[in-house]
């Protein structure tokens, strides 16, 4: 595509002059696993986030998974939203538990709190409320909707470093918050990656543990665990673009000002909303429109790079027809995946091109 989805070559660019020396270093040294670099990534993203303490991983279904782990949903119920990506619902059973899907708010996509409150039961451990698209999901409402309860708040906030609600920060609401590095996100590695973050010492060490084989010390473990840790390499690359991440989400913001602004008269776009609150980060510009497909496939012949996000809410999809729902179950999140569609948005895309995705999507939903 002339104008893709996301421009992570200008990303890697920009930051490559100050990036080759530390990839010197860490190459000259065959220093790959661990370190000072990891853990100084961890100190930057804690401090970053507002928390005490940051556990790095190998990927962000890991982080969500272990995060579930410490905070014990074997055998239990773990409520999800039926809209986001399969990694979600998939971590809950890795991790010992069944997901419990429900329906979203039909304006921004995020977790209804109603349906949250009707959907706990006696065997509910946690709630994933997912901070999808790079907004917060309402974290104090499904917090007030859990009162009296003892299940735990896990946040998923894989597409939403930088974001914020009544100014704090995603990954610092919930008892433990699990994030993804994956390239396209707003803090990408350059491969996979993920981290935990949270202000309890114990959920942090237990991540750390389970992250670790169980072991602190080489050959004394503590617990069964598994092998999940950052490479030195990413944790370089993140640190470097860690420090640009503001910046980087300013753009993001700009360039959804500039969408917002120009959509506004297309009648046949239904533009993305921002929760009262909210610090958006725009990891994606998401509008709904008719007849989807047939409009997706003419952006891409005027070389638009759109996608969607995503096309078959979890509860239809093959992975997971034991859960037992069939079509109509979840109105709001089908009606989403049948009418969603990503424009371009990166820090990287300037006016010209952004002007070009609007006169291409104009065209698309005229015809």
């Amino acid at each position: 595509m002339t104008i893709p989805l996301v421009d992570l070559v200008s990303q890697m660019r920009e930051i490559a002059d100050d990036l080759a020396p530390d990839l010197e270093r860490v190459l000259s040294t065959a220093a790959f696993i661990g370190g000072p670099d990891v853990a100084r990534f961890e100190e930057e993203y804690a401090q970053f986030v507002g928390v005490e303490h940051c556990v790095s991983l190998a990927n962000g279904t890991d982080a969500v998974e272990l995060a579930l782990r410490a905070v014990d949903v074997a055998a239990g119920e773990v409520i999800v939203p039926a809209n986001t990506f399969i990694a979600t619902a998939e971590a809950v059973v890795r991790a010992g538990g069944t997901p419990v899907l429900v329906d979203v708010d039909d304006d921004t996509f995020l977790i209804d709190p109603e349906r949250v409150a009707a959907a706990v039961g006696p065997r509910t451990r946690a709630v994933v409320p997912v901070h999808l698209y790079g907004q917060l999901a309402p974290v104090e409402q499904v917090v007030e909707a859990l009162d009296g309860t003892t299940v735990a708040v896990v946040e998923d906030g894989a597409q939403s470093q930088g974001a914020s609600r009544a100014g704090r920060a995603s990954g610092a609401w919930g008892a433990v918050g699990a994030t993804s590095f994956y390239p396209g996100k707003n803090l990408g590695a350059a491969g996979d990656a993920g981290a935990v973050t949270t202000d309890d010492p114990d959920l942090a060490r237990t991540v750390r543990l389970l992250g670790a084989h169980g072991s602190e010390r080489k050959y004394d473990h503590e617990i069964l665990g598994f092998n999940s840790r950052l490479d030195t390499v990413q944790a370089v690359v993140l640190r470097h673009k860690l420090r640009r991440l503001a910046q980087w989400n300013k753009a993001r913001r700009r360039a959804a000002e500039r969408y917002l602004d120009l959509l506004a008269d297309v009648e046949r776009v239904r533009l993305p909303v921002v929760a009262s609150g909210n610090e958006h980060v725009w990891h994606l510009f998401v509008v709904r429109v008719d007849d989807r497909d047939a409009v997706l496939a003419r952006l891409h012949e005027t070389g638009v790079g759109a996608g969607v996000h995503y096309p078959v809410p979890v509860h239809l999809t093959g992975a997971f027809a034991s859960l037992g729902h069939t079509r109509g179950d979840f109105p709001v999140a089908e009606a989403m995946a049948s009418s969603v569609l990503s424009l371009p948005i990166h820090p990287h895309l300037d006016d010209a091109d952004q002007d070009r995705v609007v006169q291409a999507l104009r065209d698309a939903v005229a015809r």
